[in-house]
């Protein structure tokens, strides 16, 4: 199947003007400024007009939903492929949060294999809050050797909901999935939700400095602007620090851009949206007093702050395209659009509008309509 994108303003993600794109089954296998002669059967895309950018990667998504703080009834669904693609994502990497009670690692996984069935491409992460980690195997290591879909382990630190785990917990957990990783040439990352608690990355950082872990194992997310400092020692050394999509996508885009401003390397930052966790909120002595639920679409609304504040879009699309890539070991495969990479990309109307989605060459959105959902969606 050929699928070929005209007159498109590409940016892949460095903005390279007008460009025509042809795709043949899941993989793009050319970029010109013209491409003449199609082959037989060919769908084409005017996108004259319009701007093409990379699909999205959104790296920490609650694919069989989140929460459980204030009780059964605030288990967050899980997601739908028309969630994903209406969002512009055409990767993610599902995990586990607080609840690995009513949630589980084979649950996880077989969402994750659902998702790559229903045409996106879906990676996951064993563990989740606690240690020690639920895994479907009975080891962290054995779990993302063998589990194809498995690249890393989650775990909480610096919250109330954590188990404040050791040192000496956290070295090993590391180590473990570091081998695993190299065993099964996979990221093996441990994947740290970071809490707004009193440690921060301090215990991360200690570990950096007495061992030989590379930097590259640790991935903080939910970063915020009280942990500058750390963000700041983090990167130095090279790790990635990832950011939560914010429902004041202004104030967070602009709380961003004062941290890179700062030193930290536009290049180590990344973007995830949380989508369908939780997002409770704690009174004074941690007392839950509110819960929403995160929504994917607020990734791409994150980057369109970026853009209103000034940044250029080529720079934006950085945290959610190959930055992402590069952090999760998939680049050029993922977060560019050049010959050889999967066939996904995004074409972008007025007020950067996502008006269509195409996933390993296959359209799932065109011109603001759905047109590939999940089997049991309306």
């Amino acid at each position: 199947m050929f699928l070929c994108v005209k007159n498109a303003d590409l940016y892949a993600p460095e903005h390279l003007g007008k460009r025509d794109i042809l795709i043949c089954n899941d993989k793009v296998i050319a970029v010109k400024e013209t491409i003449g002669t199609l082959p037989e059967g060919c769908r084409v895309i005017d996108a004259a007009g319009r701007k093409v950018i990379p699909g999205l990667i959104d790296q920490h998504v609650h694919v069989t939903g989140g929460g459980g703080e204030s009780g059964f009834t605030s288990r967050v669904p899980e997601i739908q492929l028309s969630d994903i693609v209406k969002a512009g994502v055409t990767t993610v990497v599902g995990l586990l949060g607080t609840d690995s009670r009513t949630r589980s690692v084979q649950n996880l996984l077989a969402k994750t294999k659902a998702l790559n069935e229903e045409g996106i491409t879906a990676f996951c992460l064993t563990g989740a809050y606690e240690v020690p980690s639920p895994t479907l195997t009975g080891s962290v290591g054995d779990d993302i050797m063998f589990l194809q879909e498995v690249i890393g382990v989650k775990v909480a630190i610096s919250d109330h909901r954590s188990s404040n785990m050791s040192r000496e917990d956290m070295v090993a957990l590391a180590s473990e999935a570091r081998i695993a990783g190299l065993l099964s040439k996979k990221p093996g990352v441990v994947h740290m939700h970071t809490g707004v608690g009193k440690q921060g990355l301090k215990m991360i950082l200690e570990i950096l400095e007495t061992t030989d872990i590379p930097v590259k194992v640790f991935r903080p997310t939910h970063m915020r602007k009280m942990l500058d400092e750390d963000v700041l020692a983090f990167t130095a050394l090279g790790g990635y620090a990832d950011y939560t999509a914010s429902d004041d996508p202004d104030k967070k885009a602009a709380e961003i851009m004062e941290t890179l401003e700062k030193g930290v390397p536009a290049h180590l930052v990344t973007l995830s949206s949380d989508s369908n966790g939780s997002m409770p909120k704690w009174g004074p002595n941690k007392e839950i007093i509110g819960i929403t639920a995160a929504k994917m679409t607020s990734l791409f609304t994150q980057i369109k702050s970026f853009v209103k504040l000034g940044m250029p879009l080529e720079e934006a699309i950085l945290f959610v395209t190959k930055n992402v890539a590069e952090a999760l070991e998939v680049y050029p495969r993922k977060g560019c659009i050049r010959e050889n990479s999967d066939g996904d990309l995004v074409i972008l109307g007025e007020d950067l509008a996502i008006e269509t989605v195409v996933a390993k060459g296959q359209i799932m959105m065109e011109e603001g309509t759905v047109v590939k959902k999940g089997l049991f969606e309306d």
